[in-house]
């Protein structure tokens, strides 16, 4: 498991615009994108330090030009966030691999994830963890990356359309969550619904500057919070 440090040095390139991208032509002559996804893997993922060869070979599974709209699915396997709508992103492909190792995922487990935006990271989970429930606020997204998920085979990722912030209480306790957008603390239903021995990242902080993604882990009733390096994520919306 990779150290924090070493996500807080890879950290140094992720708020970059683009450190790596494949060309229309090459992606012309792949139109299954799967070079581009295996390039990706390579270059933007494994080279910065991700090592969980579970996480690396989901990364290299998930289709993402799949969860992207149509006008920017050239540009899926950028270094770096999309807009999906709704002022909303995809994030980079880097942070996805990285929020996904540090909750260290098995067959068995339970995981929340807050935001569903266009179903890419809850995809990223599905082919590692038991089961899958991501909440959505914006009923667009939600209807869309639902309808997404479905065709792809995503059959173990069940969504519901809420306000993140409560989480979805009625499947807690989880083994881990992941928070998809930036809030200024770390809400207190989240942390409830965190089961024993769980662990939770989440970027906190301001959504006009930079924020920190955050690891919290439970242990035995305790809470406990480390920084692991800095992001930029869409704010967490709330009704």
């Amino acid at each position: 498991m990779l150290r924090l440090d070493r996500y807080a040095r890879a950290a140094l390139t992720v708020l970059l615009v683009c450190a790596w991208c494949p060309t229309q032509g090459a992606l012309a002559r792949d139109p299954d994108f799967s070079r581009q996804r295996d390039e990706m893997v390579e270059h933007q993922i494994a080279s910065r330090g991700i090592e969980t060869q579970a996480v690396l070979d989901a990364m290299r599974n998930v289709p993402r030009h799949e969860f992207v709209p149509a006008d920017y699915r050239r540009r899926s396997y950028e270094d770096g966030p999309l807009p999906i709508g709704y002022g909303q992103t995809i994030s980079q492909p880097y942070i996805v691999a990285a929020m996904t190792e540090l909750v260290r995922p098995e067959p068995e487990m339970r995981v929340l994830e807050i935001g569903t935006g266009s179903g890419y990271q809850a995809a990223v989970l599905s082919g590692l963890v038991g089961e899958v429930y991501s909440v959505e606020i914006i009923k667009g997204l939600l209807d869309s990356a639902r309808d997404r998920l479905a065709a792809l085979g995503y059959e173990n990722v069940s969504v519901k359309h809420a306000d993140g912030y409560h989480g979805w209480p009625e499947h807690a306790p989880f083994d881990a969550i992941i928070v998809t957008a930036a809030a200024e603390f770390i809400p207190p239903p989240l942390l409830e619904q965190l089961g024993d021995g769980g662990r939770m990242v989440i970027p906190v902080g301001s959504p006009f500057f930079v924020q920190r993604l955050m690891l919290v882990e439970k242990q035995d009733g305790k809470i406990t919070s480390r920084s692991v390096m800095p992001v930029r994520f869409v704010p967490l919306t709330r009704e």
